[in-house]
């Protein structure tokens, strides 16, 4: 998660407002569908796996497990297994209450839904990250039959050569996905 400058920090009555306004937020939330979507609109990929661990290894901590235990089941270090310790140790409140309450609740066998489901926002919000991907997908977009043409003649070239790295498997998504959404090129199916 982001740090913050001392000059940019809120008021400690601003925090507080705005910790019970996540808090009626994630109250209101009723299905396992709706908490899914509000953490990943809120969080990324990878804050949501740290949460999700965090909460698993106080559950395993509470079940006396080991910390090599925990560490080969999560894959995560003994440093975040201590703070995660420490943290149930000196209140752990919250912890408790969400293990004690979701004991007896199964959790259903996942779908094969992306917890990034809305893919292409999540890349749109963060273009840093990939703007290769987000850029080729534009040429494809943008190109006209004989552009598309040349993109398809430079793939196979590439495709021959074994030249094959992630930047020739994006392009060839990018084309892909621009073929399945409209563009109407048959010669883009050869790939």
């Amino acid at each position: 998660m982001s740090k913050f400058e001392k000059k940019n920090r809120l008021a400690t009555e601003e925090q507080q407002k705005l910790l019970l306004e996540l808090c009626s937020a994630l109250v209101v939330v009723r299905r396992l569908e709706e908490a899914a979507n509000l953490l990943i609109d809120l969080f990324s990929k990878q804050e949501v796996e740290m949460i999700a661990k965090r909460l698993k290894i106080a559950r395993l901590l509470v079940q006396d497990k080991t910390y090599v235990q925990i560490g080969e089941e999560l894959k995560v270090s003994p440093q975040t297994i201590a703070r995660v310790n420490a943290w149930l140790g000196q209140s752990g409140v919250g912890y408790r209450l969400v293990i004690e309450r979701s004991k007896d609740v199964t959790v259903p066998a996942y779908k094969g839904v992306e917890m990034t489901s809305d893919w292409a926002k999540i890349k749109r919000r963060y273009p840093m990250y990939f703007w290769p991907q987000l850029l080729l997908e534009d040429i494809v977009r943008g190109a006209n039959n004989h552009q598309r043409q040349k993109l398809l003649n430079t793939l196979r070239v590439l495709k021959k050569s074994g030249q094959k790295n992630k930047l020739f498997n994006q392009l060839t998504t990018a084309i892909k996905t621009s073929q399945r959404s409209g563009l109407k090129n048959h010669k883009w199916k050869k790939l």
